[in-house]
């Protein structure tokens, strides 16, 4: 197993477990003690983890919106539902929408009134908050689960052959290099099928993830349409996006 691999597989680890030792991990992935100490000295290099004694933890797994596998978090709320209310806007009765998975996409689907609508997700918690909404037209292309997300190439081939007009696209962490990035390549080629399909890519992601970059890079920045944060995103981070051509938007300008 190639050591991007291995990287991918002890943060999924990690998101499900939050703590995981070196024999755990070892057992898994059926490589020696040594070659996990490795791989967790280059993740914590790069930020994503902090080790511990006989093991690791996530760096920053609050800041980075993860869900967790039993319940959504609560944390930046306030700012997750005025992102949510911006791209609520964008979002006309009639239209064909996607909610790429996350906490904020989340915030959108419990927004949304319950209006003639078709809806596309693999967000397992999505689902079951538009699943009370029976005017709604519910999409869910299937797949088998990762976390709180069905994924798989039959989801992914379904997707490309829909007409989506809008797609809400999360991330774990957004980057003017690196662009968007999440932490495993299993969830790609999904957030892939909506962005390559959709007429309007919009990605709502709150400020806590600008200037970050996990393990996998899944869109550049210039395939946004438009990109919705929240106001506490700071001054010199606006500039910079706002120079670099990115179409970004601050929630409270709605």
């Amino acid at each position: 197993m190639n050591p991007i691999l291995r990287h991918e597989k002890i943060m999924e680890a990690l998101l499900t477990s939050k703590e995981v030792t070196v024999t755990e991990l070892s057992e898994i992935l059926n490589v020696t003690g040594k070659t996990i100490r490795e791989d967790l000295t280059r993740l914590e290099e790069q930020g994503l983890i902090r080790r511990i004694h006989g093991g690791a933890v996530l760096a920053q797994a609050d800041q980075f919106g993860i869900l967790p596998s039993k319940e959504p978090i609560s944390r930046h709320l306030d700012m997750k539902r005025s992102i949510a209310a911006a791209a609520l806007k964008r979002v006309q009765p009639g239209d064909i929408i996607a909610l790429d998975g996350g906490s904020t996409t989340l915030e959108i689907a419990r927004l949304l009134p319950n209006q003639q609508l078709t809806v596309i997700t693999n967000d397992v918690y999505v689902i079951s908050e538009l699943s009370k909404k029976d005017k709604i037209n519910l999409v869910v292309p299937g797949g088998y689960r990762v976390r709180n997300i069905l994924t798989g190439p039959e989801a992914v081939a379904y997707v490309k052959e829909l007409n989506i007009q809008k797609a809400f696209i999360s991330a774990t962490g957004i980057h003017l290099e690196h662009g968007l990035t999440i932490y495993t390549g299993e969830l790609i080629a999904f957030k892939r099928a909506l962005i390559d399909t959709a007429r309007e890519i919009i990605a709502v992601v709150d400020h806590h993830k600008f200037g970050q970059t996990a393990l996998r890079t899944f869109a550049q920045l210039r395939e946004l349409h438009s990109l919705i944060t929240d106001n506490e995103l700071s001054g010199e981070s606006l500039e910079q996006f706002r120079a670099a051509g990115i179409p970004i938007e601050l929630s409270g300008d709605y």
